[in-house]
């Protein structure tokens, strides 16, 4: 049949599940398995097109021309075509270190084609805009526009009003650069994330966490030896259920690999997010899709915890003889006492009392000697479609002489009924212990749970604009670039796909290239590839495999182009949200 359109160039997820059905039906279970295979990733596909990233703080028409702003900070904020005023608010009464805030945003198309690349954020400090180190994620095309998910540190005065721009609209703006301490290494899930304050090493199988190892004085490392139940053993074992009647147990650190995950890395913050049904120990011959777990790990720079966020969504109704949401062991006899904190919010040392061992809102050890401490803030915990649930997890001193332990297991009762939803949030702070060790937890865990509230709020009347001493855009990102960047981009669209005959697409409507630098008579581009099945860049690069107009060599006919130098990144990774929205049209996909 002749194909004229993008619905009949693929097949439906309705189509697919048809053509499952008949296979599964007739036996044949490898057409059956492929058939899985390419409904997840229709599935893939229908998430980046139409998964919701959150609410804007403002609509897209809230950004503002910059020519509105105060002529100092029009001339600081020169190459930037609009921005969006907001603030922060303390509204507790205590003074805040710096601390993540993060919100979505929104800009029409018309104005930007990257807010990864070209968004910025400034501080307003006695009438002066400075920039504050972000970071920018999850970007999606949504109809005539982009969202994306902005996330930045900052302090605050006690009861304290902070005013920031954001801003936003510059086609010269280059994917920014921000040192901090924040370290990740590694491919995938398969990482090892690192700090001034700790170091995380994640399992390679799965993701879990495995290893902690405190940056002070002799370098305490937290470790589970040994053979774990089977699977590689690790620090945090959550999540996990028994079945009905004690038949086994369902693990997500039985996973061989992950079955889903989502990798995010940055200056400010690397976050691991993974999902999916449990495994077996005797995996597949069970395979109960009952409880979907949807696990996220972040990671900042310059903080001494880490927070980890849990869903549990039980997809189909399930008798449950236990449940654990957060449960960790340390081998060895690191610390000397426990620790722990019911509802009032302060911390207190030795066995948990009676009264609070279902009402328990921080759990952990310390060493007196070593001044070690490792402690869990539970931030929150609770259930839609359930009762109460039980806030236990007292720390244990000696587990099975291994070392030390706490588990949680909230399940009011073993009957948990489809569409029940178990979240927590949870933060883990690796510390310094003192004499006011038990001070500084509260405060924190305070800190965590009264977050800085963050508003779309004008800028001031009565401020005093003054001039700043610097410029926010770097030398080539505000219409000063050596070589025209225009030039360059126009000149990369000539850059084909040619592996997709008739429509013959190019880089930039593509979506694959991230970054475009100038630097005297050196260009510098990274660019991505569609998806891990293509690792070949060269072929785009250099020309290899039949690609008629490489992007080495059409860059080097641009006049005053000497040298190109093209980087290959898999961060972040490629969906349909790249596309331009003449990719689209060349590919002939509906519009989002």
């Amino acid at each position: 049949m002749k194909e004229t359109s993008y619905s009949e160039r693929t097949d439906s997820f309705e189509d697919k599940l048809a053509l499952l059905e008949k296979a599964y039906r007739a036996g044949n279970y490898r057409l059956a398995r492929a058939l899985t295979a390419s409904i997840r990733n229709t599935v893939v596909h229908e998430q980046a097109e139409k998964e919701s990233i959150g609410k804007p703080l403002q609509p897209a028409s809230a950004l503002q021309p910059t020519a509105s702003l105060p002529a100092p900070w029009r001339e600081w904020a020169s190459g930037w075509s609009h921005h969006l005023a907001f603030a922060t608010d303390e509204t507790t009464g205590v003074g805040r270190p710096p601390e993540p805030v993060e919100f979505v945003v929104a800009a029409p198309l018309a104005i930007t084609s990257s807010l990864t690349r070209e968004v910025r954020i400034a501080r307003i400090e006695n009438g002066v805009p400075k920039e504050v180190p972000s970071q920018v994620h999850s970007e999606v095309r949504r109809g005539g526009e982009l969202q994306a998910k902005v996330l930045f540190l900052t302090g605050s005065a006690a009861h304290a009003r902070t005013h920031y721009l954001l801003l936003a609209g510059n086609p010269d703006a280059e994917l920014p650069s921000y040192p901090t301490d924040l370290e990740t290494r590694g491919e995938g899930y398969a990482l090892d994330i690192e700090n001034d304050f700790f170091k995380a090493s994640l399992s390679r199988q799965m993701g879990q966490l495995e290893r902690l190892t405190f940056k002070r004085e002799h370098g305490l490392e937290l470790f589970a030896g040994g053979e774990g139940h089977g699977e590689p053993p690790g620090i945090d074992w959550a999540h996990d259920y028994v079945g009905s009647g004690n038949f086994q147990k369902f693990r997500i650190t039985l996973w061989d690999a992950c079955p889903d995950f989502e990798i995010t890395r940055g200056p400010l913050c690397t976050i691991v997010r993974r999902w999916g049904f449990p495994y077996s120990p005797v995996h597949p011959v069970f395979t109960p899709s009952r409880i979907n777990f949807d696990i996220e790990y972040r990671f900042y720079a310059g903080l001494p915890w880490f927070l980890k966020t849990g869903r549990a969504e039980v997809a189909k109704s399930l008798e449950a003889d236990a449940l654990r949401d957060d449960e960790w062991v340390y081998s060895g006899q690191s610390f000397t006492d426990q620790v722990w904190m019911g509802p009032e919010g302060k911390l207190r040392t030795g066995a948990v009392d009676k009264e609070y061992l279902n009402n328990l809102w921080a759990v952990g050890f310390t060493n007196k000697q070593a001044q070690d401490a490792f402690i869990a803030l539970f931030l929150e915990h609770r259930a839609d479609g359930l009762p109460e649930l039980r806030h236990s997890g007292a720390p244990i001193m000696f587990y099975k002489w291994h070392g030390h332990c706490w588990s949680r297991y909230p399940l009011p009762g073993k009957e948990v009924p489809a569409g029940a939803v178990l979240h927590q949030r949870n933060a883990y702070v690796a510390m310094h212990y003192t004499e006011n060790g038990p001070q500084q937890v509260e405060a924190l865990r305070h800190r965590l749970v009264t977050p800085l509230s963050l508003s779309a709020a004008p800028l001031p009347k009565q401020v005093s604009a003054a001039v700043s001493a610097s410029r926010l855009a770097r030398p080539g990102e505000s219409g000063d670039s050596p070589i025209s960047k225009k030039i360059l981009w126009d000149a990369l669209r000539e850059c084909k796909d040619e592996q997709l005959y008739a429509s013959k697409i190019n880089v930039v409507d593509l979506g694959l290239i991230y970054d475009l630098r100038v630097r005297e008579g050196t260009v510098h581009v990274v660019m991505t590839m569609p998806h891990r099945g293509r690792p070949r860049s060269g072929f785009f690069i250099y020309g290899s495999g039949g690609n008629n107009t490489p992007i080495r060599q059409r860059l080097l006919k641009v006049p005053g182009v000497k040298k190109v130098v093209v980087e290959h990144t898999w961060n972040p990774h490629w969906t349909s949200n790249n596309l331009t929205a003449e990719g689209r049209r060349s590919l002939q996909l509906p519009p989002i």
